[in-house]
């Protein structure tokens, strides 16, 4: 039937009738926040990150307190990054897998004073030296030989507690050598979520500002994944979920929402999306100079939903609890 019968209107007529037919709704529990932990910050420090506005590097005291503080205003999980001291860093990142580096500490405390689901990010780039995301040898990117050292981080943040491991580093293999370690030490509860369509995107260089990741040499297109490619995304994807991938992820979103509901529509796992520091940053500055509004947020994060996301890593995680 058409007009004057149908009368589409009639569902968005009054702000009750569209709250009771939206179909993506957000819920708090789709977020999940990452927060940047920094060695060497005195107790209850923290630090702008000039690259992401109102966003901060914490010591362990100061970003325990604050997820406390969003966990009251309805948080349920969080994902943590950790950055060492830069004279720490070597050629295979050893303060990523040492049993009391940055991250396994932060661990042990929110699990010990929050209620909250704590995921941990399993890289080199951070710990690293060079700052690529797995072990290198004459400017190239190793990928067996990196398999070894991403299991013992994964391994080390489940002793501390973590609930969930993330590998983000795009090694082939990576998701079954976790998946191995954890298991055959006693861990086969702990969670895997793949970063397991990471595409080489522009939208990560304020992220590389947060973490202290910047390349010594090089880029990291040989291990993530093309910009240009979509099919490519179902086949790491179906690797990671063979190898024991509990939940698959897209990063980015906000470009990648095609990605998204290929995934969603192709597997029966959770999905999850990061909603990363470029996309934060691109927005803020936006809303900052007067060109957007606020409700540029929350319209960012119902497409994301939309387009099939489960779960949603989003630095706007403290800007929309309140709201919804």
């Amino acid at each position: 039937m058409s007009f004057p019968i149908t009368r589409m209107r009639r569902l968005r007529k009054s702000p009750e009738i569209r709250e009771i037919f939206s179909q993506a709704k957000l819920n708090k529990e789709d977020l999940i926040c990452p927060i940047f932990i920094k060695k060497g910050l005195k107790n209850g420090e923290k630090e702008k990150i000039l690259t992401m506005p109102d966003e901060f590097r914490y010591s362990i005291d100061a970003g325990v307190e604050y997820l406390k503080d969003l966990e009251k205003k309805g948080l349920r999980s969080t994902i943590i990054f950790g950055l060492p001291l830069n004279e720490e860093k070597d050629s295979v990142g050893s303060p990523a897998f040492d049993d009391d580096g940055i991250v396994q500490q932060t661990i042990r405390r929110l699990k010990k004073e929050t209620n909250l689901v704590v995921i941990s990010d399993v890289c080199l780039c951070q710990y690293t030296s060079h700052g690529h995301c797995g072990i290198v040898e004459d400017e190239k990117v190793l990928n067996d030989e990196s398999l070894k050292y991403l299991s013992n981080i994964a391994l080390s943040h489940a002793r501390a507690g973590a609930d969930i491991v993330a590998p983000s580093d795009m090694m082939d293999g990576r998701v079954l050598a976790i998946r191995e370690i954890l298991d055959n030490n006693g861990f086969e509860d702990v969670l895997i979520m793949s970063y397991s369509a990471k595409y080489a995107s522009n939208f990560y260089y304020p992220f590389r500002d947060a973490a202290c990741s910047k390349m010594a040499f090089g880029d990291r297109k040989s291990y993530q994944m093309n910009i240009s490619n979509s099919s490519e995304a179902i086949r790491e994807s179906e690797l990671d979920f063979i190898e024991g991938a509990d939940v698959l992820m897209v990063k980015p979103a906000m470009t990648y929402l095609d990605i998204v509901k290929s995934l969603k529509d192709e597997f029966n796992l959770p999905i999850a999306t990061y909603n990363v520091s470029g996309e934060y940053s691109m927005l803020k500055s936006a809303i900052s100079n007067g060109y957007l509004t606020e409700d540029a947020i929350m319209e960012t994060l119902i497409s994301i939903k939309r387009a099939g996301a489960d779960l949603i890593i989003t630095h706007f995680a403290k800007d929309v609890l309140e709201k919804i």
